[in-house]
């Protein structure tokens, strides 16, 4: 694992509050099994399967946070693209499309979905996550992951800027409700 992850996975961990955007993917904390080991094996293409499922394993081991007493509150808002993007066949897709419906069970957990019918929007530049800590002293991050890295920000203008763009992301978004009613319709559509 790189330097870079692991400092994401201790501070994701110390959270208090998670946010994250995602316009092309479920979100890790979200993933099921086969659809984290389809990403894995296309995002990383000629690893080994040892290596595969290794990471794996470490994005399952890091969901156990919102299952856990006190656990984070997650808002997730992501792109209708990552509902329609068949990743690793429609049965994996399927099956991850009802694990995102699942999580209405978790009470800390908040899901929207950006549909398409809302055209341009200000997250077209990428995914993001904010992470937002317990204690008044820690600093908030935003943090952004590119293909050989990653970059956290900690100036306030920074973070508030991110911050803003999450909250234009929110308000254009479907309401949780409908967000899962459209998961639903997608299921559907893949079933007939």
């Amino acid at each position: 694992m790189p330097p870079w992850f692991q400092v994401f996975i201790g501070l994701e961990a110390e959270a208090a509050s998670i946010q994250t955007y995602q316009p092309q993917l479920v979100p890790g904390l979200l993933q099921s099994e086969a659809y984290a080991r389809a990403v894995i094996e296309t995002d990383q293409p000629g690893i080994s399967d040892e290596e595969i499922d290794r990471l794996v394993g470490l994005r399952l081991a890091r969901q156990r946070i919102l299952t856990r007493p006190n656990p984070p509150a997650l808002w997730a808002v992501m792109s209708e693209a990552a509902l329609r993007n068949t990743i690793g066949g429609s049965s994996i897709m399927r099956e991850q499309l009802l694990k995102l419906c699942d999580t209405r069970r978790l009470g800390e957990v908040t899901l929207q979905i950006l549909p398409f019918t809302r055209g341009a929007h200000p997250g077209m530049l990428g995914p993001f996550h904010l992470l937002e800590f317990p204690r008044p002293s820690d600093i908030d991050v935003a943090y952004v992951e590119y293909l050989t890295g990653s970059i956290y920000l900690e100036k306030t203008e920074e973070v508030r800027r991110y911050r803003l763009v999450f909250d234009h992301l929110r308000a254009a978004a479907l309401p949780p409700n409908e967000s899962l009613a459209l998961i639903g319709a997608v299921i559907e559509e893949m079933t007939s």
